[in-house]
């Protein structure tokens, strides 16, 4: 026993975790509080700053709105950033994206870069199970440090979206994209529907990629999830179903597995009752084995699904 106990705390060392992670959490979805959240993290954002965010498909409306996030990317002089879809649509390519972020309002607050824009590049990953590397926007390395804002809600083929689907498929290239969803069987973002991959390996690849890229920043990189407008599909989806579940708060952590999966914790906390119904967002995350990005991480050492979960509120 003794003997197990030393190899555990070991390997606990050698992934530079410690035994639970803490993730911060307020109840206030305020501009005021998202810069609360971030500042109690404790680690500044310097030189060139990548913000991530989902820009929002055209005609969905949940994405995280320009009035909210503001503040925070002004504060750490930010640039969004954003990749291309691997599926048809607004914003495919780079001047119907730049559209998007013009009419949703995110060229009003903020510089933008389209990172794939100009080409892609590929990062090493430390799993490889599925991917021999991942395909990232040719201006990753632009960025000193990284902000991964994530909104939290359903995914039609992941289950739910992010901290690590924001910095795997968020992060990734029009071709990369197509790369995760196929768990490495092709590159080309034409043929994404006709390569699509196995759930678990999909949702392994996801785990793989985001430890790419979050090992790309070391500890040049914080997370934060913002759950609201939490309806059971994705930003990506331009006909959202609405969201049946009222907002929960924002919560931040350094550590994206542990992240994830204190959302994911919340949401199956919640007692359904008429306006705040949690089993359609819930059985979407059961279908598509959702938790399996979260667990597949923790195994491949990107982070842990044990936490501290730390109120900042008073």
């Amino acid at each position: 026993m003794k003997k197990a106990l030393l190899t555990f705390c070991a390997s606990v060392f050698a992934l530079g975790l410690s035994a639970q992670s803490d993730v911060y959490m307020t109840r206030e979805i305020t501009p005021e509080s998202l810069v609360k959240i971030y500042e109690v993290l404790g680690r500044p954002a310097t030189g060139k700053v990548a913000v991530k965010i989902s820009t929002g498909e055209p005609g969905g409306h949940n994405f995280l709105q320009p009035g909210l996030i503001k503040e925070l990317v002004n504060k750490v002089k930010g640039t969004i950033v954003e990749c291309n879809t691997a599926y048809t649509g607004k914003r495919y390519s780079t001047d119907d994206h730049l559209k998007a972020c013009a009419d949703h309002g995110f060229t009003a607050i903020a510089p933008i870069d389209i990172m794939d824009a100009k080409g892609e590049i590929k990062i090493p990953v430390q799993d490889t199970t599925h991917l021999k590397y991942d395909i990232v926007g040719a201006t990753l390395p632009d960025y000193d440090f990284m902000i991964d804002l994530s909104h939290f809600k359903g995914h039609a083929m992941g289950g739910f979206g992010g901290a690590l689907k924001n910095l795997s498929i968020g992060v990734a290239s029009g071709n990369g994209k197509t790369y995760i969803h196929s768990a490495g069987k092709t590159e080309d973002k034409e043929t994404i529907w006709r390569n699509i991959a196995d759930q678990d390996d999909f949702l392994e690849s996801m785990a793989a990629a985001a430890q790419g890229v979050a090992t790309h920043f070391g500890d040049r990189i914080l997370y934060i999830n913002v759950m609201n407008n939490m309806s059971i599909d994705c930003d990506c989806n331009g006909h959202p179903a609405n969201p049946e579940i009222k907002d929960i708060g924002i919560l931040a952590s350094l550590d994206p597995v542990a992240l994830d999966k204190a959302c994911v914790d919340l949401i199956y906390k919640i007692k359904p009752e008429e306006g705040n119904d949690p089993r359609s967002l819930i059985e979407r995350i059961e279908q598509k084995h959702g938790i399996h990005t979260v667990e597949h991480a923790e195994k491949i050492g990107l982070g842990t699904t044990e936490y501290r979960l730390v109120s900042i509120d008073k």
